[in-house]
């Protein structure tokens, strides 16, 4: 493929509003109408866990702690008030129980490291899909939390599947209407996570359309202030200068303060001038 067709098809994504295409695996998920369905599945280099509770991210600076029962302080791990010298990390698999009932997900659980135990999870009858190819996973999840909601416990188990370009389809479901607020929320917060470039443009428009949900658009902003290397500057600058909603402007004007940016003073500056 050409430098060109290459261009066009991202520009065809990051313009595209509504959900992605259902996928192979998700429409396997989605025949299970009442019990389990299970899948397992690669994670990304510098994932690990301990199998039952504990997930964690050595790609990220301080580490990333899963459900809530653990936290990371430094080089220090606590679990729920009490620190761990040493705590086993198993590089993966990824495992992921998703639970249907009347044919809706109510409730994504998972797991990195370890294994099934027999009996399943006593949620029904176990639909084991096996080892899934990662990508493949991601996509599945994706389309489930725009579907069905769980947005966080899904979006983070698409997010650690190794080698899968997650961002097309989260910027897909950002500005899809007909998704849960909550989904669209979370997808917002996990492009400011991955975005590069390519997804810049994707949420400064979103932030943009007066026709979004506030709460959408106010999590855009906000997305654009975790942009690595000040990256959305500039973009939150244009907002705060030029959008019609006062909400908006100030949403992007406190991000900016956060930002220790030079440009950011000169907004400041260039704002108290023309109000004086």
């Amino acid at each position: 493929m050409n430098r060109a067709a290459w261009f066009a098809g991202m520009a065809a994504l990051i313009g595209c509003g509504s959900a992605p295409a259902q996928s192979p695996l998700a429409a396997r998920i989605l025949e299970v109408r009442d019990g389990t369905v299970r899948l397992t599945y690669a994670v990304r280099e510098g994932v690990c866990g301990d199998g039952e509770n504990f997930i964690r991210d050595r790609s990220r600076d301080d580490g990333t702690s899963y459900n809530g029962n653990v936290e990371i302080r430094g080089k220090e791990v606590w679990i729920r008030g009490r620190r761990i010298n040493e705590i086993y990390c198993e590089p993966g698999p990824a495992r992921v129980a998703i639970t249907k009932s009347e044919g809706r997900v109510s409730k994504v659980k998972l797991f990195v490291g370890g294994g099934w135990h027999s009996g399943g999870t006593g949620a029904g009858e176990v639909t084991d899909l096996g080892t899934v190819s990662a990508p493949a996973a991601a996509k599945a999840l994706v389309a489930l939390a725009a579907r069905d909601g769980r947005a966080d416990d899904a979006i983070f188990a698409a997010m650690i599947a190794d080698s899968a370009v997650v961002w097309p389809d989260l910027l897909a479901l950002a500005k899809n209407d007909a998704a849960a607020r909550d989904s669209r929320k979370s997808a917002v917060f996990w492009l400011s996570q991955i975005a590069g470039d390519a997804a810049t443009r994707g949420i400064a428009d979103l932030a943009d359309d007066e026709k979004e949900d506030r709460d959408v658009r106010e999590q855009a902003v906000f997305a654009l202030s975790q942009l690595p290397h000040d990256q959305g500057v500039p973009q939150l600058i244009r907002l705060a200068r030029s959008n019609r909603d006062p909400s908006i402007r100030r949403k992007a004007l406190f991000w900016l303060g956060q930002s220790d940016d030079p440009r950011a003073l000169q907004l400041f500056e260039e704002i108290l001038t023309k109000g004086s």
